[in-house]
């Protein structure tokens, strides 16, 4: 038998002789599957955040992304903190975060508070979860690499952690469709809020897991905070995220927009500036000298935005646009998600006998096709079945990227750089999960409305039912007025809007008759749009496995970098 490779040549200290436990890898992957499970809840849930809230399109896509922005702008951060202080403190402290956020997110008011109140309180609930989660992602992998120091053992336990990943974002939209069929309250659309009273509970599980069972780890040598290098590269992501998702609704050319794009381009230079005179920095930018290390970082952002992509976009073609309810939509879910945990032993085997790069490459072929695949089915036949085989392709192209991208990113540092490489991986991940809705929303979005106001436009007929159905509040009974003045501003609102209000009505006397006139057309430009989104995602998890194939040289996780190979500090 050969001599297991060993990853931590370079290390030395108390570092190079902690063993990772049974207990530390159950908490941590205990913690990684609750956060996932956060992060992924509300992908079932669209339908009836816009039914019970009255959201714009905006405002829809902010419910997932107040999460996922904190969780990409400071897992850097929280990567640090966990070398200097300690990570099982850390992992305990983000866990707490998820209870207090999703304790919130129940608590937003009812229908007699006015539609930007309730988002508010729900966005503020996620933005604290994600501040959670961003401390869960980087530290359970850190402890991970820092307790492994072979191949076999890292290949294995990395496995298990890319499955517990795997398993919150399964788990996710079963829980959360089974607990939507159960009433909250007198509202019938509030029934979303179970879910977020079942992530609160698997949070405070993990908490007292973690005190219990977590052991500590730290690496602090070379550490310090770098706030320049997170105020610079905070203030880089958020603005490009906010431009981007803000875009379809202000219009691209609007002040704001433009300044986001800006301020990203100058606080991401200022960002690079810092890091190359930091003694101790944020992200040491020589890690990026290494091709694999490079390659693999460009290859997760793509990527993950390409996977995350398609989940949002099957996310809103079944809740929001052929309003499923939130268990049908579910089962879709499973299919995307449930390869990822039942091929977690082939993807251990795998990655220790075959090059990682091939295994990225295959993964993210994978994920292409099923999405080009998606994109050639119509939403008008209202049935879960069509979607099911390609996102089960999809789905083993993610059980095989995620593991092999991890593999990759963190092998090619010293273990005492753990808290960094896992950091970034996290970062980079993740910036490509909270890329996918806002990137494939803006397209989609922007092309849906387009093809909207071009019918309109076009259609004389019905361009006049349009202005009599906007006009018709200021004629309707009191009793009456509301409702519509709520439907109508719906249907102004946005392409998801104007498909939410039915295109006909039945009164009191049982006669049908015409209620929203673009009730049709925004149904179809949907479709047409949401079908652009997947091509957009499959062209990206097509170039992702391009470069994984032909970027990477030589075993990608062996590729390691010394210490002395590192630029002096």
């Amino acid at each position: 038998m050969s001599t297991p490779v060993r990853l931590d040549a370079a290390t030395t200290g108390p570092a190079a002789h902690h063993r990772l436990s049974r207990g530390t890898l159950a908490a941590a992957a205990l913690a990684v599957c609750v956060a996932q499970v956060a992060l992924a809840i509300p992908a079932v849930l669209n339908g009836l955040f816009q039914q019970d809230l009255g959201t714009s399109s905006a405002q829809l896509t902010w419910i997932s992304d107040a999460f996922l922005v904190p969780v990409t702008l400071l897992e850097l951060t929280f990567g640090v903190l966990g070398d200097l202080f300690g990570r099982k403190r850390l992992l305990i402290i983000g866990s707490l975060l998820l209870v207090v956020g999703q304790t919130i997110s129940v608590l937003t008011p009812g229908a007699g508070s006015s539609t930007g109140t309730r988002v508010l309180v729900l966005w503020s609930g996620q933005i604290i979860s994600g501040v959670g989660a961003a401390a869960i992602f980087p530290t359970t992998l850190a402890m991970v690499a820092a307790g492994t120091h072979t191949v076999r053992d890292r290949s294995r336990a990395i496995s298990i952690w890319a499955a517990a990943l795997a398993s919150g974002a399964f788990i996710s939209p079963v829980v959360g469709g089974w607990l939507a069929r159960y009433g909250f309250g007198s509202d019938p659309y509030a029934t979303w809020r179970w879910a977020f009273v079942a992530v609160l509970g698997l949070a405070a599980i993990s908490t007292v897991v973690s005190i219990v069972w977590a052991r500590d780890s730290s690496a602090p040598e070379g550490r310090s905070l770098d706030w320049p290098g997170q105020i610079t590269i905070a203030i880089s992501l958020f603005a490009l995220l906010y431009a981007v998702i803000q875009g379809p609704t202000s219009g691209w050319g609007s002040g704001a927009v433009v300044a986001g794009f800006v301020l990203a381009v100058v606080f991401l230079a200022l960002f690079i500036l810092v890091e190359r005179r930091s003694a101790a920095p944020l992200l040491r930018l020589d890690l990026f000298a290494n091709r694999a290390f490079a390659v693999a970082a460009i290859a997760t952002v793509v990527g993950m935005f390409a996977y995350l992509g398609t989940g949002y976009a099957t996310s809103i073609r079944l809740s929001a646009i052929q309003n499923f309810t939130p268990l049908k939509t579910s089962i879709a879910f499973v299919m995307l998600n449930a390869m990822a945990l039942v091929l977690t032993p082939v993807v251990s085997r795998v990655l220790e006998r075959y090059n990682p790069k091939w295994t990225l490459g295959v993964g993210f072929t994978l994920i292409g096709a099923g999405d080009l695949w998606l994109a050639g089915l119509s939403a008008s036949n209202l049935s879960v079945a069509p979607v099911i085989a390609p996102l089960l392709v999809v789905g083993v192209g993610f059980a095989f990227a995620l593991s092999a991208v991890t593999a990759v990113a963190v092998n090619t540092v010293p273990n005492h750089f753990a808290g960094m490489a896992s950091g970034t991986t996290s970062l980079l991940r993740d910036f490509g999960f909270t890329l996918g809705p806002a990137v494939i929303g803006a397209v989609a979005l922007s092309r849906a409305a387009a093809e909207i106001s071009s019918k309109v436009a076009s259609n004389q007929a019905l361009a006049s039912a349009l202005s009599k159905f906007n006009a018709s509040a200021a004629s309707a009974s009191a009793g009456q007025r509301q409702s519509l003045e709520a439907a109508i501003g719906a249907v102004d609102s946005g392409p998801l809007g104007a498909n939410a209000v039915p295109g006909t009505v039945t009164l009191a006397n049982g006669q049908t008759v015409p209620f929203n006139p673009l009730k049709d057309v925004a149904f179809n430009a949907l479709d047409h749009a949401y079908s652009l989104g997947y091509v957009v995602c499959g062209v990206a998890a097509l170039a992702a496995a391009l470069l994984a194939a032909f970027g990477l040289r030589g075993r990608a996780d062996e590729s390691l970098i010394s210490e002395e190979s590192l630029a002096e500090e």
